[in-house]
């Protein structure tokens, strides 16, 4: 009897289908307060569970050695992956490092890392191509200032994300290469500060510059965020919106709706679902010693109030 159970078992065991990979992926995000990463954490969240692999998502608070004490826990507790958006671009190589040193792969998301074409095998960049962000929004903004007849003298305002990102220096860069262009020379930038990605400290620089100032005919943000916390001040100060063009990149759901609203006069999609959930796709592949190509990108896509509703919950 106990033979024919002990055969019974193992035939049954033998029938069952091959389980999925069941990974343990450790991952540092640089702040559950920032919209966009919140959005980031999502698509990771949705793709592990799609996929059967246990996450751990710990918030870096900002901090560079905080999220550095995360990823050398992670170590320590034996995860298959790790996957990282940088609180600082440059603390890269050292989380880097530490990644190559315990032969565990490594995935950068959102926020390239410093020296992203010369990483160490088996760790990449999933992301998207930060040259097409700002020069989408930038040229957008131009087209739309000379709709409204402003194809002299106009002037801008460009609020930048953190400085220890690539993303806010990439975009900021794009910006003024377009507004240097013949067709959009036209265009003067007054002044650039950073809101490091906030919607608070963007309304408080637009609250200084018009204090400071006439109000401006465009403003240029290197995130929905900070153009968002730019549009509270103005209208708080009494400015018609008709008269700002305002750009914003990520095309997040507020995003959207100030562009619905008529406030928000053109956004750049983004995809943190795609960024996320291809983060979670190359950290499994790595580690099950599968080829990932170094750089992957996401697309960036142009949204204007002519298309905007088809981006309403794709994020």
């Amino acid at each position: 009897m106990k033979k024919l159970l002990i055969s019974t078992a193992l035939a049954a065991l033998l029938s069952m289908p091959a389980t999925a990979f069941a990974a343990k992926l450790g991952v540092s995000i640089v702040d559950f307060d920032n919209n966009f990463q919140t959005l980031l954490m999502h698509g990771m969240q949705a793709r592990a569970k799609e996929k059967g692999a246990e996450i751990q998502i710990e918030d870096a608070h900002n901090d560079v050695a905080k999220q550095l004490d995360q990823v050398k826990n992670f170590i320590a507790s034996g995860v298959d992956a790790i996957i990282v958006t940088l609180v600082d671009t440059n603390a890269s190589k050292t989380i880097s490092e530490e990644a190559a040193k315990a032969g565990i792969p490594l995935v950068f998301v959102n926020l390239e890392p410093a020296d992203m074409k010369n990483l160490p095998d088996k760790q990449v960049y999933v992301g998207s191509n930060e040259t097409e962000s700002g020069t989408l929004e930038a040229f957008e903004v131009c087209k739309m200032l000379r709709a409204k007849g402003k194809s002299a003298g106009a002037n801008a305002y460009i609020i930048m994300g953190s400085l220890v990102h690539q993303a806010a220096l990439q975009r900021t860069k794009d910006v003024e290469q377009i507004f240097g262009t013949d067709m959009c020379n036209f265009i003067k930038v007054t002044d650039k500060q950073s809101s490091e990605w906030s919607r608070d400290n963007a309304q408080n620089l637009m609250t200084n510059w018009l204090t400071a100032g006439a109000a401006p005919d465009a403003v240029i943000a290197n995130n929905d965020e900070s153009a968002i916390g730019a549009i509270l001040a103005l209208k708080a100060n009494g400015v018609d919106m008709k008269n700002v063009v305002v750009g914003g990149i990520d095309a997040t759901q507020d995003g959207l709706q100030a562009m619905k609203a008529g406030e928000l006069s053109v956004t750049v999609f983004q995809n943190a679902k795609g960024q996320g959930g291809g983060g979670v796709d190359a950290a499994l592949a790595l580690a099950k010693g599968e080829k990932v190509d170094r750089v992957v990108y996401v697309p960036f896509e142009l949204v204007t109030p002519a298309n905007a509703a088809e981006y309403i919950n794709k994020n």
